[in-house]
């Protein structure tokens, strides 16, 4: 492992106030920073985890208008959350995040608790989120380790470790922690990830208007591009989706909901048959795979009206859409068996889809 010999040579004191005094100058105005209230700052962390902070901004708006309090939260339904964190992804977080605040609200008298030991221990929060928690909004000087934070500090420090490996994140937090302002943790913490976001990037640092360049051991040695190390091969894996807009008589609209575990649970989705991405896929597949799935017969037009492709973070979805009529109804039994459900377009607004097929939806209701 990395030695952290940089530590030895640069000035703690004024690299932590050379910090602070640029992020209080310089930090851009977000909404969960208008207060250090734990349970905003639990929400925005959660996130802003794998999601652009431009992204996040209005989705936190409106989070926070739906859910003002932690307990407002607690008491929601679970559609009523799922609805809200729609098109953010990564839906586990939003229910991690309701399962901690109930307990919470059971076990901490609705109060976040402020010790390591005791939020780390609830639902969804790791050492990232508790560390970020903590400093930010009671203070307390622990190290809130992300992106930003490993890149800014293997810079500065000179560290080599790869990044990619989960044990090199503990050779991040000792730095932290070495570093870190006693004083004042908060600004500190925040600073280094406004300092990774801004001017530390992770393409083409801004090296000249970084307010610690003269503590950076990377940029005094030239190599600030070579650095932080990340050595890591993710296999996308490839799938192909015929999927279908399926109307009755009554101009309802087919949804299915699914399963409750794995990828994207609970969320809504258009009836889908999924094929190996080799295989050669017709509509004529989908049209005998419903019929015997669901005991109904469905019509798909001749063309498909869009292609939609979706990449997550470890696979990729591309999907042919149809319109279909209905020709042999799904029974009741069938509906239930297989959490299907007839809606109007106004019931679906009600409900959370994910993002691969709003984007059908919206390709359906534009071309109508």
């Amino acid at each position: 492992m990395q030695k952290i010999n940089a530590l030895q040579t640069i000035s703690i004191k004024s690299f932590q106030n050379d910090l602070i005094q640029w992020f209080e100058a310089e930090q851009r105005q977000l909404p969960w920073r208008e207060n250090k209230d734990p349970y905003r700052v639990w929400v925005s962390e959660i996130m802003l985890q794998q999601t652009r902070v431009d992204t996040v901004i209005p989705y936190f708006n409106r989070f926070m208008e739906s859910f003002p309090t932690l307990h407002h939260l607690a008491d929601a339904g679970e559609e009523e959350i799922l609805k809200a964190w729609e098109g953010l992804g990564y839906y586990s977080r939003v229910r991690n995040l309701q399962a901690a605040v109930r307990e919470v609200q059971a076990s901490y008298n609705g109060i976040v608790p402020d010790t390591p030991e005791d939020i780390i221990s609830l639902k969804g929060v790791g050492p990232y989120t508790a560390g970020a928690i903590l400093s930010i909004a009671y203070g307390v000087p622990e190290p809130a380790v992300d992106g930003n934070v490993m890149r800014v500090l293997s810079r500065i420090l000179l560290i080599y470790d790869d990044i990619a490996k989960p044990k090199t994140r503990k050779v991040f937090e000792d730095a932290v922690r070495a570093l870190i302002s006693h004083e004042n943790p908060s600004s500190f913490n925040q600073a280094l990830m406004e300092l990774g976001a801004l001017i530390c990037t992770p393409t083409n640092p801004s090296c000249m208007l970084c307010p610690v360049n003269e503590h950076c051991a990377a940029f005094a040695e030239g190599v600030q591009k070579e650095l932080p190390v990340k050595i890591k091969v993710t296999k996308v894996k490839q799938v192909k989706l015929i999927s279908a807009i399926i109307k009755n008589k009554k101009g309802e609209i087919l949804v299915q909901k699914r399963p409750d575990q794995g990828l994207l649970a609970g969320l809504w989705e258009f009836p889908s048959i999924s094929f190996e991405k080799t295989k050669k896929v017709t509509k004529d597949m989908y049209e005998d795979t419903f019929a015997i799935t669901y005991n109904g017969r469905v019509q798909l037009q001749k063309e498909r009206f869009a292609e939609i492709t979706h990449v997550f973070s470890h696979l990729k979805w591309s999907i042919d859409a149809y319109e279909a009529v209905i020709e042999e109804d799904v029974s009741d039994e069938m509906l239930e068996q297989n959490r299907l459900r007839w809606v109007t377009e106004k019931e679906m607004k009600q409900l959370a889809f994910p993002v691969p097929y709003q984007k059908m939806f919206k390709e359906y209701i534009e071309r109508s």
